[in-house]
């Protein structure tokens, strides 16, 4: 009798272990994936309105989690985007400003803390796989930012190669190039390489099958850390142009080879939320999607829609810096959740710092923390509701949004739109409501101000 006593206390006891482990790992520190896509318009998303691209993984996400339809990347362009959003910062501010092009000095500093520096803090296993474009040098590589690994190209898909960059000893030359053709000066425009860690593997690479290969590499990365917190940036390299799409999806969208290439990309994000969910990590991950900045203004069907919205890249209208994004992290995002609140993504990395528990960046960043959005707290507020959300371009602060109004100065054009009333920013109210641009104009110069004393 005493032994069969002894044994259901053993057993309980190891019951009651097993249940606080569980607990443990489902409270433990919550897994990251950013998915950025490259030049993707505002529309160019089922549940965003898209009339001819199929997205139903995407729509699949915004179902089981929160669709922001009033969220910003910090730039129309590429390089101080993908700054903003590593840094939490505004594109100037982390010496960022401008597009950053091969073989040329400069790139995102070491001395900037980046999410995945942050996250190393907190023993986190880090990945950027895709687009890099902060600089191609390797004292700017994603190795040298607090990435455990990288794979992908080192810029914009319309460049050519650094010829001064290190080159793996297996690295698979194509389309006739050699090692002394990598090393000419010669500037070959859309032949640009793969890179693996610091090195180049492929010269130039096939990019009908990038997001195919990057798609691959993320999820080998979600099953190789399942079992501890990792963080994984997938910047897709489309649909910046030149467009590519894999044989699988190329001829296969409505709207043409852009569509292909986004119907590919939402296949993509399948994959990994598939990956998430049969590793039973989903509920312990939260996956944000969204875009570096709004569409290409072409002609020839190759690029975006950022309907109903005015403008497109290299713009500060909304058409050029309001972008698509939806996040989902099962059972801590109510799903089928809608949020009109403005959220950026220089949020991001505050948010996360919040999850986590990480430390901020001591310096002084720009974002805030959105998790009162992103988790549907009752009367949440939009993180930018008191000092506004800036639009800059380049250098120069041309915009300041701060509730439903926004006041766009350029040059001698002053314009005032209430985006609640007027969307596309067709009605300029700047003569019937002087007081309000008088007062918006204030908040910008102010934080012109400010920004200019703590430029780094």
């Amino acid at each position: 009798m005493q032994s069969i006593k002894l044994i259901v206390i053993i057993i309980t006891a190891f019951i009651s272990c097993e249940t606080a482990l569980v607990a443990q790992n489902k409270n433990s520190e919550p897994n990251i994936i950013i998915v950025f896509t490259d030049d993707q318009g505002y529309q160019d998303v089922g549940v965003f309105g898209s009339p001819l691209i199929k997205t139903p993984n995407l729509d699949k996400m915004a179902e089981n989690g929160i669709k922001f339809t009033d969220f910003y990347a910090a730039s129309p362009v590429c390089s101080p985007s993908r700054a903003a959003l590593l840094t939490g910062s505004y594109p100037p501010r982390v010496g960022v400003p401008v597009v950053l092009w091969p073989n040329l000095p400069g790139g995102l500093s070491k001395e900037e803390v980046t999410i995945a520096d942050m996250l190393k803090t907190k023993d986190y296993a880090t990945a950027c796989i895709g687009k890099w474009h902060l600089g191609d040098q390797e004292q700017y590589l994603p190795t040298s930012q607090g990435f455990d690994m990288y794979y992908g190209i080192p810029f914009s898909n319309d460049m050519s190669v650094n010829p001064k960059s290190k080159v793996s000893k297996n690295i698979v030359f194509r389309e006739g190039m050699t090692m002394d053709s990598l090393r000419e000066k010669k500037w070959r425009g859309r032949k640009v390489p793969l890179m693996q860690q610091d090195e180049v593997i492929e010269y130039p690479v096939d990019q009908t099958t990038l997001t195919k290969r990057y798609t691959k590499e993320a999820v080998k990365f979600i099953k190789e850390n399942k079992s501890k917190p990792f963080f994984l940036y997938l910047a897709h390299t489309m649909p910046h142009v030149p467009l590519y799409a894999s044989p699988e999806f190329k001829g296969k969208s409505a709207r043409g080879l852009y569509g292909d290439v986004i119907e590919e990309i939402d296949w993509s994000m399948g994959e990994i939320l598939n990956t998430l969910a049969s590793l039973g990590v989903d509920d312990n991950t939260l996956v944000i999607f969204t875009s570096d900045n709004g569409p290409w203004k072409l002609d020839n069907g190759e690029g975006g829609s950022a309907l109903p919205l005015r403008g497109h890249k290299f713009e500060t209208y909304e058409g050029g810096m309001r972008v698509p994004m939806i996040a989902q992290w099962k059972g801590r995002i109510k799903a089928g959740a809608v949020t009109d609140k403005v959220a950026s993504t220089i949020d991001i990395l505050p948010t996360i710092a919040y999850l986590t528990g990480a430390d901020l960046p001591e310096k002084k960043i720009d974002g805030k923390n959105m998790w009162p959005l992103l988790s549907g707290e009752e009367k949440a507020k939009s993180p930018h509701k008191k000092e506004g959300f800036f639009y800059y371009k380049e250098s120069t602060l041309e915009a300041v949004r701060k509730g439903d109004w926004k006041l766009r100065v350029v040059g001698e054009e002053i314009a005032l739109y209430n985006l609640k009333d007027d969307i596309s920013e067709s009605i300029n109210l700047a003569s019937k409501y002087p007081k309000i641009v008088k007062k918006l104009h204030k908040v910008m110069i102010k934080f012109e101000a400010d920004l200019k004393e703590n430029i780094r």
